[in-house]
Formats: C-alpha cells, sequence, structure tokens
C-alpha cells in the first residue's frame, strides 16, 4: 500500500510540473494560435530569477532572512518572464499572425537567441539553487511512505496557479476579454475589443505562468541554458490532449500524463513507459482529435 501510494503521489507531483508549464502554453496556444517553440526558454528565465535572487539574498540580506528569498523569486520570476512575453509579441509574434510556419521557425529562433544569450551570461555548466529550509525535509505519514515538501510546494503552487487564472479569466474585465477572442476574435473586435491589447497581455500572462514553472523547477535539482527543451514536447503534449484554450482539460491531461507515466515508467522503464504514453495519446486523439474538452461555439465552420 505505501508503494502504492507513493507512487500515486509521484504521479501527481509530475502533474502538477506538467501543468505549472503548459498553463501558459494553453493561454498562447489557445489565444493566438501560434506555436510558440521559445516557450520553454521563458522557463529558464524564471529558474535564473530565481538563481540571481538567491545570489542577492545572500550578498546582502543577513542569513536570517534568506528563507524568504523564493517568495521573492516566484513574483520577479513571474514579472521578469512576462515583461520578456510582452516585449516578443509587441515586436516579433504580432506580424506573424495566421503564419504559422513562419511563426514556429521565428519563435525556434528566438529560443536559440535566449539559449546562447544565458550560456554567455551564466556559463554552459548548471548552477544550483539552495531550497529554503523551510522546505526541507517531508512529511512521514507512514515509516515507509515520506512526501518532500518541495512536491507538496509545488502542487498546492499549481493549484493555486490555477485558482488565481479561473478567477481572472471569469471574475475580471481582461479576462473576459481574454475569452471573448479565444472564441471569436472578429465578433470581439467588432464590438469593441482591442484584440491587439488582448493579445499582448495573454502572451505576457503565459510567459508569467511559463517563469513560475521555472523557478518551482529549481527545487528539483540544478538548472541550466537548455532546461526548457526538456519539457517542451511534454507541455504541448498535455495542451493538445487537454482542449486547446480550456483551463480544465489542461487540468485534465497534465494529471492523466503525469499518473500514466509515472506507473508505466514503474511498471517498464522510463523510455519504454514515454514511448507507451506517447501512443495512447496518438489513439486517443484519432478518436478525439479535438482533445478531452473543447471550445464551445456557435460558429458554423
Amino acid at each position: 500500500m505505501s508503494i502504492l501510494l507513493l507512487q500515486l503521489f509521484n504521479g501527481i507531483s509530475l502533474s502538477s510540473i506538467l501543468l505549472l508549464i503548459a498553463l501558459g502554453l494553453a493561454i498562447t496556444f489557445g489565444l493566438m494560435n501560434v506555436i510558440n517553440m521559445a516557450h520553454g526558454e521563458f522557463l529558464m528565465i524564471g529558474a535564473y530569477m530565481a538563481y540571481m535572487i538567491q545570489l542577492a539574498f545572500q550578498k546582502y540580506v543577513p542569513a536570517s532572512a534568506f528563507g524568504y528569498y523564493f517568495a521573492v523569486s516566484l513574483a520577479v520570476s513571474f514579472l521578469a518572464a512576462g515583461l520578456i512575453g510582452w516585449i516578443l509579441e509587441k515586436t516579433l509574434i504580432r506580424f506573424l499572425y495566421g503564419r504559422p510556419l513562419d511563426s514556429l521557425l521565428a519563435t525556434w529562433g528566438v529560443s536559440l537567441v535566449l539559449q546562447q544569450l544565458a550560456r554567455s551570461i551564466f556559463g554552459a555548466p548548471n548552477v544550483a539553487v539552495k531550497a529554503p529550509s523551510w522546505l526541507e525535509g517531508g512529511w512521514t505519514v507512514t515509516a515507509e511512505l515520506i512526501l518532500p515538501y518541495k512536491r507538496l510546494f509545488i502542487i498546492a503552487l499549481a493549484a493555486l496557479c490555477i485558482i488565481g487564472l479561473y478567477w481572472f479569466l471569469y471574475h475580471t474585465r481582461n479576462g473576459r476579454n481574454m475569452q471573448a477572442v479565444m472564441q471569436n476574435r472578429s465578433m470581439a473586435a467588432c464590438v469593441g475589443i482591442s484584440t491587439k491589447r488582448v493579445d499582448a497581455f495573454g502572451f505576457g500572462l503565459g510567459s508569467g505562468l511559463a517563469g513560475i514553472a521555472g523557478c518551482a523547477l529549481t527545487l528539483l535539482g540544478p538548472i541550466g541554458p537548455s532546461i526548457g527543451t526538456y519539457y517542451i514536447v511534454d507541455a504541448f503534449m498535455v495542451v493538445v490532449l487537454g482542449g486547446i484554450g480550456k483551463i480544465v482539460g489542461t487540468v485534465v491531461g497534465a494529471l492523466g500524463i503525469g499518473v500514466l507515466n509515472t506507473a508505466f515508467e514503474y511498471s517498464t522503464s522510463a523510455t519504454l513507459g514515454k514511448v507507451i504514453v506517447f501512443t495512447l495519446i496518438i489513439a486517443f486523439l484519432q478518436w478525439k482529435p479535438a482533445g478531452l474538452v473543447t471550445m464551445k461555439s456557435r460558429a458554423l465552420d
């Protein structure tokens, strides 16, 4: 029973990480139909922001206050990644709407530039971010079952991001405008919504959520310039499986992929487990090409 509960916890933990990464991609992909290959590099930006805040706290802040650095890192990672995403949309992405191949190649080029820029600033070797003392250790459920505080924190952070994003989309004017543009861009423009402003804000919000995900990833191991490339494929799988532009679908997709991936890796191997998950996703999309949850619309097309 302890092994079963531990594997279930590991699956939920992996799901929360995938969910944090895929939330921002679900917004940008669902809002603008832009295949953003640079999404992984916004994770990298968030991770390096946490590293820089850690260095600043070690140098300028008393040791007794060092534990607060991670809370500051989350805010700074969100703002830094969001600002860079907003600038990228203003200067490049908005000129590529309706041109999927061009946007794919352009964002792939941006990802290479950002990776090389990170290597020039921080160096090619991975760097470590020390977790605050209040995240060390774990919750002892039984003698055989210990749940790390770091993983529990990431699960709680993912839940908090979902609640915050849901509140934003359904209880604020900007969120409702974003939903209107997702459902029918031309009609939203006809009723006075500035679609360009919504696009820029949405891309910045999605990039900021990726920054939070990158900051959370620093709790699990060293970070480097190519950290985003390890997760970008899984993030796209979550978004496509769940249904483009739907939060509920993204949550269900991340939970399904995380739990199944952990279960298959435990019973077979890491490589074979991923192959089985990929095969199941392809088979499911043959049955439901639009994903688990589809966007409701009155459009005839």
